[in-house]
């Protein structure tokens, strides 16, 4: 069923971390399940959505890397591979659930995915196709939050959706760790950059604000988010101009 929807085509960032579940690394079932379905849910009702999910469940380029004794850019290399394995883990959950899925990665990998083609990721979301964006930018020192504000300005995302895991928008610290910290139901660009809010890196949030796509943060671990944001309800934080 077709719906009357404040954005119609989106961008879905999804931290690595939150395809862990209560695992200390990898991939579990559930929370893989979980994110399908929301999606699956969106795309009933209309909306076109792209995707980007993070590696950090696997490895983390700057972390990791230090740990084995790796460049910075090698780690990061590695980083972009893991994001391959778990676009791979969601496309199948969600060609389960009968959804027609692509991956397409910014580093060529024929045998088992797309390369990056802006306008063919475009014709598949006008079909209908749930697209799922890999391997970051493939190149190293830039995040996959920049993957995903990049891949939003591609393909013309009238948002972009940051889902996070256990916090339900921007605060002025970590909630986690400070329970002082203010959460903000609107902010600007610019305020996210100067107060040095760690919500997403600069780099990322300049692009949006450079092509005037607004954000999104909110907890994915409330059911239904995805559809609220769609239909225009007040969740999370709204970051724009």
């Amino acid at each position: 069923m077709k719906e009357s929807l404040k954005y119609k085509r989106i961008l879905l960032k999804v931290s690595g971390e939150a395809l862990m579940g209560d695992q200390q690394f990898g991939i579990d079932q559930k929370p893989v399940e979980m994110i399908a379905n929301e999606i699956k849910q969106a795309q009933e009702i209309g909306a076109e959505i792209a995707v980007v999910v993070g590696g950090g469940n696997i490895f983390r380029g700057m972390k990791n890397s230090a740990k084995l004794g790796m460049d910075q850019a090698s780690g990061d290399y590695v980083g972009m591979l893991a994001t391959v394995m778990n676009a791979i883990a969601l496309q199948s959950a969600l060609r389960k659930m009968g959804v027609e899925c692509r991956v397409q990665t910014a580093i060529d990998m024929n045998k088992i995915a797309e390369p990056y083609v802006r306008f063919r990721a475009m014709r598949h979301l006008e079909k209908g196709r749930v697209v799922i964006f890999a391997a970051g930018t493939g190149n190293p020192f830039f995040t996959t939050d920049t993957a995903a504000a990049l891949r939003a300005s591609e393909i013309g995302a009238e948002a972009m959706l940051m889902a996070k895991n256990g916090v339900d928008g921007v605060y002025s610290d970590d909630p986690r760790t400070n329970p002082e910290a203010k959460k903000y139901s609107n902010i600007s660009y610019d305020d996210i950059i100067i107060k040095g809010l760690k919500v997403m890196d600069t780099a990322s949030c300049a692009l949006c604000k450079q092509n005037n796509i607004p954000i999104v943060v909110f907890d994915f671990a409330e059911k239904g988010s995805i559809l609220k944001v769609l239909k225009g309800e007040n969740i999370g934080t709204y970051v724009g101009g």
